[in-house]
Parts: structure tokens; C-alpha cells; sequence
């Protein structure tokens, strides 16, 4: 099984600097998912779901405004 690669913009990241998976930008069924886990994203710029291999990552050159 290939491993997914989602290709986020920051602006696909929520308040937090990350997104949940499953995701529809994975293009996964409600029917096959898990349960639904937050990956933080935003810090090292990549995020993989524990449960499904899924990698999220930033498409390169986007820039995260930090809040803090």
C-alpha cells in the first residue's frame, strides 16, 4: 500500500497550526475512517496520522503566521 501525501496550504490549517484526520482533502470514505485524530502541522511542517500513514504537509514556499 502506497502511503497518501496531502499537500496543505496554511491556510488549510485550523487556529491551531493543524488539521484532523481523516480528512476530506485525503480523499477517504466516512465508511473506512478512523477515528478522528489532530495532527499539529504548522511546527515542523509535516504531520502523520498514527492510524492510517496518512502525511500532511505544508506545500512548499507557505508560510504559517504564528500567533504567539
Amino acid at each position: 500500500m502506497s502511503q497518501a501525501i496531502v499537500e496543505l496550504l496554511a491556510k488549510d490549517l485550523d487556529g491551531n497550526g493543524g488539521v484532523h484526520c481523516p480528512n476530506p482533502k485525503a480523499d477517504m470514505k466516512l465508511w473506512n475512517g478512523h477515528p478522528r485524530v489532530f495532527l499539529e502541522v504548522a511546527h515542523q511542517g509535516q504531520a502523520q496520522c498514527p492510524y492510517c500513514g496518512t502525511l500532511y504537509r505544508l506545500k512548499a514556499g507557505e508560510v504559517v503566521k504564528g500567533g504567539h
